[in-house]
C-alpha cells in the first residue's frame, strides 16, 4: 500500500502533490492512500510512504493534463468531513487518463458521489454565512467581536472572507473545533482549532437578535418542518433566537386567529382619489406601431403586456422636445411619477435636475422617459415600497422604448442604472466598469452609461455620496461635450 501523509485535513497542495507522484507511478486507486499527519489513524502493515517526487518530464506533464473543472471540484470536495474523500479524489483523478471528459457525466455514479458532496460542502457554508452570531467583548485594544461555530464540514477557510468584506470595519473572530479566523481590520488570518469555552456566552446583543427574530416571526406563515430544513436543530444550541422558538410555536395558532379577526385596515385615501383618466376611455390598440409620441402615450395606458399596469396608477410615458439629441433613461417612474404621471418628478428627479444644470445641460432640451413605463412596488402599510423591475418586464416594456427612439431619432441615449442598461444593450451590463464609455447602437445613435441619481440619495456616507455626484456630474459633462 503507496501512503501519503498530508499536513492537514483541507491540504489541497500536499493531495495534489501526492496524488500527482500516484498517478504517475502507476499507483491504482486501490493500493493508495492518504492520510493526515497527527491523526490517531495507524499505518498498515504493508504501508509504505511515498517516494519524494521527482519533477515530472515534459513528456508527464503533456500526459497528466486534468481538466480545470476537475479542479474546482476537488478544491470543494476536500472540505467534505468524509474519510474517504481523498479515495474518491483520487479514484476520480485515475479514471480522467481514459475519461477526459468524465466530471461532465453526472450519471457516473463517483461523479455524482463527489457532486452531492460538494453540493453540502456549499450549503454548510451558506448556514455559517446566515447563522454565524458575534458577541461583543473588549481587549486591550476595544471593541472586539468573537463568535462560536460548528460547521458540518470544514469550510472555515472558505467563508471567512465573506465576514472579511461584510464587516471590514470591525474587529472579529471566529472560532471552531476545526480552526479560528481573526479579521484586524487589515489582515485575515486563520489559527489552530478552538473550544466553545473559548468564546463569550452571552452578551447584551443578544436581546436585539429575540427582538429582531421575535418581530419577524409570521405566525400565518408557520410551516415547522421547512423552518427545521432552513434552520437545522443542530444549529439551535449558538443561535440566540433559538430560544423563543418554542414558544413562538406554541402560540403561533392563537396569533394568527387574532390577526385573521382584525379588521383590515383602510387603504391609504391618497392613493384612492389617484385614478388615470384614460382608465375610463376606450382603450386604444396596444400591439400598433406608434406613428407618434401621442400614439405612445395613449398605448401605454392601454399595455397589457406585462401585469405591472395591475398595481400602478397609470403608465409613465416620457417627455421632452420630439427633435432632442439627448434621450436619458431611467429604471421606472417612483411613487411621485405613477401619481402625477410625469418622469422623473420625485426625489430622484431633483438630484438628476440638479447635476443636469452644473454640466451645463439644460433639462427642457432633453427627452427623459423610463425603460419601464408602470410603478413596481410593494404594500407596506401607508407607503409602496420600490421593487425593481425584473427581466421579463423590461423586455414587454422595451416595445415602448424601442418606439420613443424611433421617433426622437436622439444622437445620444444616457442610461441611469443597470435596469436601463438592460432595456437599451439587451444585457445587463456592468455599470460601475462600464459607465461613460460610448457603445455603438444599431439605429447610429450612441449609448451611454451611468449611475442612477436614486444610487446617490441611498449612499449612508456623506464623503462617498459627495464623491458619487462628482463622478454623475462628470459623466453628463462628457455627454455634453460629446453632443458638441
Amino acid at each position: 500500500m503507496a501512503v501519503a501523509t498530508l499536513d492537514g485535513e483541507t491540504d489541497f497542495d500536499g493531495w495534489r502533490k501526492a496524488a500527482r507522484a500516484f498517478r504517475l507511478a502507476g499507483v491504482e486507486p486501490a493500493a493508495a492512500r492518504f492520510v493526515v499527519a497527527g491523526t490517531m489513524e495507524q499505518g498498515g502493515l504493508f504501508d509504505q510512504p511515498i517516494a519524494e517526487e521527482a519533477s515530472p518530464t515534459p513528456d508527464e506533464r503533456r500526459a497528466f493534463n486534468v481538466p480545470k473543472e476537475f479542479v474546482d471540484l476537488a478544491q470543494k470536495l476536500i472540505l467534505h468531513r468524509s474519510a474517504d474523500r481523498f479515495d474518491l479524489m483520487y479514484r476520480l483523478l485515475w479514471r480522467l487518463k481514459d475519461e477526459p471528459d468524465l466530471i461532465k457525466v453526472i450519471s457516473d455514479r463517483d461523479v455524482a458521489d463527489a457532486l452531492e458532496r460538494v453540493k453540502n460542502v456549499s450549503r454548510a457554508s451558506h448556514k455559517m454565512k446566515a447563522f454565524v452570531r458575534f458577541r461583543q467583548v473588549q481587549d486591550d485594544l476595544g471593541e472586539a467581536w468573537v463568535a462560536w461555530f460548528e460547521p458540518p464540514h470544514r469550510v472555515l477557510e472558505k467563508t471567512a472572507p465573506f465576514f472579511q468584506r461584510r464587516f471590514t470595519t470591525m474587529r472579529w473572530s471566529i472560532l471552531t473545533p476545526d480552526g479560528s479566523a481573526f479579521w484586524d481590520g487589515e489582515a485575515l488570518r486563520f489559527g489552530v482549532p478552538a473550544t466553545r469555552d473559548m468564546a463569550p456566552a452571552e452578551d447584551e446583543i443578544e436581546d436585539f437578535w429575540k427582538t429582531y427574530y421575535a418581530s419577524t416571526f409570521n405566525p400565518a406563515r408557520l410551516k415547522v418542518k421547512t423552518m427545521q430544513g432552513e434552520m437545522a436543530k443542530s444549529y439551535w444550541k449558538n443561535l440566540p433566537e433559538a430560544a423563543l422558538i418554542p414558544e413562538l410555536v406554541a402560540a403561533s395558532s392563537v396569533r394568527t386567529e387574532t390577526m385573521v379577526a382584525t379588521p383590515s385596515p383602510q387603504p391609504n385615501p391618497r392613493f384612492a382619489r389617484a385614478v388615470a383618466p384614460d382608465l375610463h376611455m376606450a382603450r386604444p390598440d396596444a400591439e400598433a406601431v406608434p406613428e407618434n409620441l401621442e400614439d405612445v402615450a395613449s398605448g401605454v395606458q392601454a399595455c397589457r403586456r406585462c401585469p405591472l399596469y395591475r398595481d400602478a396608477t397609470q403608465g409613465v410615458c416620457g417627455e421632452g422636445p420630439k427633435s432632442a439629441r439627448l434621450m436619458i433613461v431611467g429604471e421606472q417612474p417612483g411613487d411621485q411619477e405613477d401619481l402625477a404621471g410625469r418622469a422623473f418628478i420625485g426625489p430622484a428627479g431633483q438630484v438628476l435636475n440638479a447635476a443636469l444644470a452644473e454640466a451645463g445641460i439644460d433639462r427642457s432640451d432633453v427627452y427623459v422617459t423610463n425603460a419601464v413605463k408602470h410603478f413596481k412596488h410593494e404594500p407596506r402599510g401607508k407607503r409602496r415600497l420600490h421593487k425593481t423591475p425584473n427581466a421579463g418586464e423590461v423586455q414587454a416594456c422595451r416595445w415602448w422604448l424601442d418606439s420613443e427612439r424611433r421617433l426622437i431619432k436622439p444622437q445620444v441615449v444616457l442610461a441611469l442604472g443597470a435596469t436601463a442598461g438592460l432595456a437599451l444593450l439587451g444585457r445587463k451590463p456592468a455599470v460601475m466598469q462600464e459607465r461613460g464609455a460610448p457603445i455603438d447602437l444599431s439605429d447610429g445613435s450612441t449609448a451611454v452609461l451611468t449611475v442612477h441619481p436614486s444610487y446617490l440619495l441611498r449612499l449612508p456616507d456623506e464623503a462617498a455620496k459627495f464623491e458619487a455626484r462628482r463622478l454623475f456630474i462628470e459623466d453628463l459633462a462628457a455627454v455634453q461635450r460629446r453632443m458638441g
